[in-house]
């Protein structure tokens, strides 16, 4: 970890720290920790999200941490074929390699360092899993997909993918090269990241050295997050203890610190962050399985859809 990459961060265009008289730092609310568990046909995830308040989530929905596992041959595991409507997914790969198909015939391979963003809309069937040769051969896989709502007037938009390749990320490096940060969608000080949403989030997977400590300006109208995804740290200006699969949730302001620990061990030699925020809906949410609507009408209606075979059919197996 991590894909992308460069040697040395101060060869890119650098966020500048905000001022203590022109920025309100952010309060570390609280920090939860990721129950672990499995997902699709077996393999490790951690729930990223479990225990926050959705008030503090809106618009995210959940996040899974997917491994990071070292498969032996044959182990590799994906997803069945599952349908999803209402929200959009957004899967990034840090290691290894994942296929994606649909019943409408797209898809592709995310590879490390890769984001594949479904805009699920009016709903669609999809499945994701290993390629053959990484089944065959085991290997190392981790990666992250997370939920974002749609608002109730894009609900029912017609499906879109984005597939962004690790290339396309924006890089930047805070003014002393302590950090790389990765802008996947949203703007960072003017910096935008190629992601484009429905609803204005800002998605950033941040490495920061030992020692080195990032304060950031962000959105006032935005909530804040924090998961790390590997290593230790604190969060916020009081430095509060974070570590692997750990959540700091950010109350208001527009700034927001981390810091990783002079020490971090050997597999996991800097601090791997992933901040989230973006703009609430404020809209009522029902939730049930793969389908998220605004009323339980909506989702008796996503069910019966579903059933019907208005969200598509599996694609008859190629011989």
């Amino acid at each position: 970890m991590p894909a992308i990459t460069v040697e040395n961060p101060l060869t890119l265009p650098r966020v500048a720290v905000p001022g203590p008289e022109a920025a309100t730092e952010r309060p570390v609310l609280t920090v939860t920790t990721a129950p672990t568990g499995f997902e699709g046909e077996g393999f490790p995830v951690r729930r990223a999200f479990a225990g926050i308040n959705y008030r503090h989530l809106d618009p995210f929905i959940m996040m899974d941490q997917m491994g990071e596992v070292e498969y032996a041959p044959g182990e590799p595991k994906g997803t069945p074929w599952h349908p999803h409507r209402g929200f959009e997914t957004v899967t990034y790969l840090i290691d290894g390699s994942f296929v994606h198909q649909d019943s409408e015939g797209g898809g592709g391979v995310i590879n490390g360092g890769d984001t594949q963003w479904m805009t699920a809309g009016s709903g669609l069937l999809h499945i994701e899993a290993p390629p053959e040769e990484l089944v065959v051969s085991g290997g190392l896989f981790h990666g992250l997909q997370l939920w974002v709502n749609l608002p109730a007037s894009d609900k029912m938009t017609a499906p879109r993918y984005q597939d962004i390749g690790g290339g396309q990320v924006r890089l930047l490096s805070t003014p002393d090269g302590g950090a790389l940060l990765r802008v996947i969608a949203g703007d960072l000080e003017g910096h935008e990241g190629p992601g484009i949403t429905h609803t204005p989030i800002t998605m950033i997977h941040a490495t920061v050295s030992p020692g080195a400590e990032i304060t950031l300006p962000w959105r006032a109208d935005f909530n804040a997050l924090a998961y790390v995804l590997a290593g230790r740290g604190s969060a916020g200006t009081g430095r509060r203890p974070v570590h692997t699969g750990q959540t700091a949730v950010f109350g208001e302001g527009d700034a927001l610190t981390l810091r990783a620990d002079e020490s971090q061990d050997a597999h996991t030699p800097e601090l791997e962050v992933v901040l989230l925020g973006g703009r609430p809906i404020r809209e009522p949410m029902a939730h049930y399985g793969p389908f998220v609507m605004n009323s339980h009408v909506e989702l008796a209606q996503a069910f019966d859809d579903f059933k019907a075979g208005r969200l598509g059919r599996v694609p008859a197996t190629r011989a």
